[in-house]
């Protein structure tokens, strides 16, 4: 195995090694403090965080806002104080040690207002911040402006030209790292753009050497690339090392710091990454944020894709092969469908999926009763977790709507990730992952269910393993 080449961070040398930042709760202030205290980068999630009351115990996310607005703002209050809460505990935990990120996602609800509030809320102890989940171009200046270092994460050296030319040339001194996601490989919302297609894995290895080529066009010759997704074995990895095609190279681990001592989900979810079988995670687009992402293939998932798959065209009068008339909800609407499609939907609602909800695509899926009280709820109960959701139509703009109609093929993100984060049944909730998560069972590390503390599992990384 090469030896790793240590990297500067803000004056401090630190190893390449850096926790991913995952979203609700998954990745917190005792676990990143851990990480940094290791001699590693932590990154604490500032999507949705917990905070704590005076006896340190969580403080449930519970909204009261009669309007989705109203709900938005307690949304973003919660974001700000539980960002600042995990940030300072991580500072504690680390001891001085190491370098602190903190990680938003440029899409999720209030993303700058809550990105500023935690900043100025722990500042002086963030050193940086990694942002995805869309294209950040005001990161640089949100970042800059608090002085801490910004990573943007992108799939691509097309991405990352787009937002050097129009943003990031201006604040070039803070720029900290570049964070290649690769999108058939990390776990999490994914970057895959149109003319990729999500069946056909490419190698990382030629986007990143791509990423390096326009980086060192841009003058950042000794900026790192962050190579993100896959990463398990470091001696796998081993021809990034020392690479004049790669440049510096910081590695992410974002799945396998799930499955230690100070990791913060519950062990119901912990015992599950032990069980996870080759080939069960994957890519899937139900997600209300329209971007790709990998999760494992639970229950949760499959009954999204039996619900898509229980859908047919309609038209409210006959028009071309769209000929046969169908009974639809309890008034018994009259529809117009193909005969075979007509035929399958009484097939649907013989089985109980009586229930039928239009979609903005001009279809409709067939769900059980109980099935659309709870989709309904969900819809009602929206607080702009999301600048713009495809499944409550929600937009943080002025009007507050998207302008479509609210897509029941999708699902609320807020109400599966905290779930799970918090204890709830890891096969019926969003459960993401990378995938590489299947070789918790296959690498003797955690053979006769060892689970390591972050020290020893950073120490494991620098060997190779």
């Amino acid at each position: 195995m090469k030896a790793l080449n240590a990297v500067r961070i803000q004056g401090v040398e630190v190893l390449p090694l850096l926790e991913g930042g995952k979203g609700v709760s998954a990745t917190n202030g005792h676990s990143s403090g851990a990480w940094a205290a290791a001699g590693g980068i932590g990154t604490v999630s500032a999507v949705n965080a917990d905070s704590y009351d005076a006896n340190g115990n969580v403080i449930p996310q519970i909204y009261l806002g009669k309007t989705r607005r109203e709900r938005h703002e307690e949304l973003v209050s919660y974001g700000i104080n539980g960002g600042i809460a995990q940030v300072q505990r991580a500072h504690d935990v680390s001891g001085g040690k190491g370098r602190l990120h903190i990680n938003v996602l440029w899409e999720m609800g209030g993303a700058e207002r809550v990105l500023k509030g935690v900043l100025e809320g722990a500042r002086g102890i963030v050193h940086g911040v990694t942002c995805g989940a869309g294209m950040p171009y005001r990161l640089a200046e949100i970042a800059a402006s608090f002085g801490v270092n910004y990573y943007p994460i992108v799939s691509s050296g097309r991405a990352f030209r787009a937002l050097w030319k129009r943003a990031y040339h201006k604040f070039s001194d803070f720029l900290g790292g570049v964070v290649y996601e690769d999108p058939w490989l990390a776990g999490g919302h994914n970057g895959l753009s149109n003319s990729e297609d999500p069946l056909v894995p490419e190698d990382p290895y030629p986007r990143v050497v791509q990423l390096r080529k326009d980086m060192n066009e841009a003058g950042l010759h000794d900026t790192p690339v962050i190579m993100a997704g896959g990463v398990w074995y470091l001696r796998e990895w081993q021809h990034f090392i020392d690479n004049p095609e790669v440049g510096p190279i910081i590695f992410q681990f974002g799945t396998r710091p799930l499955l230690t001592q100070e990791s913060p989900i519950p062990e119901s979810w912990k015992q599950r990454l032990t069980r996870i079988a080759k080939g069960e995670v994957s890519l899937h687009r139900f997600s209300p944020t329209g971007f790709y992402s990998s999760a494992v293939h639970n229950p949760f998932l499959r009954e999204l894709e039996e619900r898509s798959e229980r859908q047919i065209a309609y038209s409210s009068e006959t028009v071309g092969d769209h000929q046969a008339a169908l009974a639809i909800g309890a008034r018994g609407r009259l529809v117009y469908v193909t005969p075979h499609d007509k035929e399958r939907a009484e097939g649907w609602m013989a089985r109980g999926f009586t229930e039928v909800m239009r979609t903005p695509d001009h279809t409709m899926v067939f769900v059980t009763p109980e099935k659309a009280r709870e989709i309904h709820k969900d819809q009602i109960d929206c607080m702009g977790c999301l600048s713009a959701c495809k499944f409550s139509n929600w937009s943080q703009g002025e009007e507050g709507s998207t302008g479509k109609k609210a897509d029941p093929r999708s699902f609320c993100i807020q109400k599966t990730l905290q779930d799970i984060a918090h204890g709830g049944d890891p096969e019926n909730n969003l459960m993401f992952a990378g995938h590489s998560a299947y070789r918790f069972g296959t690498d003797p590390f955690y053979s006769n269910g060892f689970v390591p503390t972050v020290r020893q599992l950073v120490d494991r990384l620098v060997t190779g393993d």
